[in-house]
């Protein structure tokens, strides 16, 4: 062949650290050993036996590739001989286990490349997959006989996961759905979490709370120096509420509902960045039922035999219309007030209504809320609701604070 084709990884430097030899100024070679690490242009004055150093060193192998970085690299192609070659073109492709991706920047060939002249080319690819990844390059060219040439290179290497993503869902009694991420870096270095955030679907608004408020300002509640260490977890917590549109359609949901994606952004060494974003997250949509009951508002404490009130909302979650009766049941500790069995009306499918209750409690301590019942007078159905909440009952002789 004329030509000669190099590849070169292009990674950041790394900072060099050096390997302390000391002794006891007693032993046989004194402080020479000491006063060579402190001569030793390499180490930070002052520190020395850290293996801290001050000095850059390039990269010696090909390194690790992670998932969301930039994979970046040289090639050159050199003419070796002292003929004058023709048509030069030079192409790169990635190939993955699902896709082949041409990383030129230019299609188009080199007219001519002079003896001892070269063709450069810098290449960047975000990595998507993790896996076994072939850069494949290709040079084709014709000689001065108008011989026409034709050579292929593969250098292969592997693409590591660099983050292990776990996400758990918790769903409120007022649509409200929780988010818990658990993020661990799974790789050797430690790293700069940039940016951990959630972005909703279209049916939610998303509440990030990972920081406090302290003195008027908003802080991570991860501190000021936010880096992961090799194996370290940390857990990240979204609340996602309905939009108002879909507020209503909220309670009537069945099946499976796309909750979003994260995002992740992060850099390691010397500011090189990488970033991640999950598959869209779904959650399984609990189950209400035909008749969803809720509570808006209760109190939290209430005085021992003393009425309180409590608001609660009835939603037709079936596909018919319901004609609802409500009968409430007293239990040893709670007694309802009001008329039981009276007439609620008729509940279109997907529609609520709102129901002011009152009620007290005969004992003393935590008591819980149950006792309703919802008859259909359609289907001759009765739906039965016990332990709706909770509620502290307390003398009324004790100041609630």
């Amino acid at each position: 062949y004329f030509l000669t084709f190099t590849v070169m990884r292009l990674t950041k430097p790394t900072l060099f650290t050096n390997i302390p030899v000391t002794c006891e100024e007693r032993d046989l070679p004194g402080n020479l050993f000491n006063q060579l690490m402190k001569d030793d242009p390499s180490t930070v004055k002052g520190a020395e036996t850290l293996m801290l150093g001050e000095m850059l060193t390039l990269p010696q192998n090909f390194g690790n590739i992670f998932l969301g970085e930039t994979f970046s690299s040289y090639i050159s192609v050199h003419n070796d001989s002292n003929q004058v070659v023709k048509d030069i073109l030079v192409k790169a492709d990635l190939q993955t286990s699902s896709q082949r991706l041409n990383l030129s920047a230019s299609s188009a060939a080199v007219a001519e490349l002079k003896p001892d002249c070269c063709i450069d080319d810098v290449i960047h690819h975000e990595v998507k997959e993790i896996g076994t990844h072939i850069l494949v390059c290709a040079v084709s060219y014709t000689t001065q006989t108008g011989e026409k040439m034709y050579f292929r290179k593969f250098f292969k290497f592997q693409v590591l996961k660099p983050l292990d993503v776990k996400t758990k869902f918790y769903n409120a009694e007022t649509d409200e759905v929780f988010l818990e991420a658990q993020i661990q870096n799974i790789t050797t270095s430690p790293m700069f979490m940039e940016k951990v955030s959630l972005e909703p679907s279209m049916m939610y608004n998303v509440a990030e709370l990972n920081t406090v408020d302290t003195a008027g300002e908003s802080e991570s509640t991860f501190g000021s120096r936010n880096y992961l260490q090799p194996m370290d977890t940390r857990q990240y917590l979204y609340c996602l509420k309905p939009k108002k549109e879909f507020a209503e359609k909220a309670g009537v949901i069945k099946g499976v509902t796309v909750i979003g994606k994260l995002d992740i952004v992060w850099k390691t060494n010397l500011g090189e960045r990488g970033r991640l974003q999950t598959s869209q997250l779904q959650r399984m949509a609990p189950g209400y039922g035909d008749v969803r009951l809720s509570l808006e508002t209760i109190p939290d404490t209430v005085n021992l035999e003393e009425p309180f009130d409590i608001t609660c909302k009835i939603t037709n979650c079936s596909e018919r219309t319901m004609d609802l009766v409500l009968e409430m049941c007293n239990t040893n500790s709670i007694h309802w007030c009001g008329v039981s069995g009276r007439q609620l009306g008729k509940l279109h499918p997907s529609s609520s209504l709102h129901l002011a209750l009152t009620l007290l409690s005969s004992v003393q301590g935590l008591q819980s809320v149950s006792g309703l019942r919802l008859t259909d007078t359609f289907l001759k159905r009765t739906y039965e609701y016990d332990d709706i909440a909770q509620v502290c009952v307390v003398s009324s002789e004790v100041k609630q604070s």
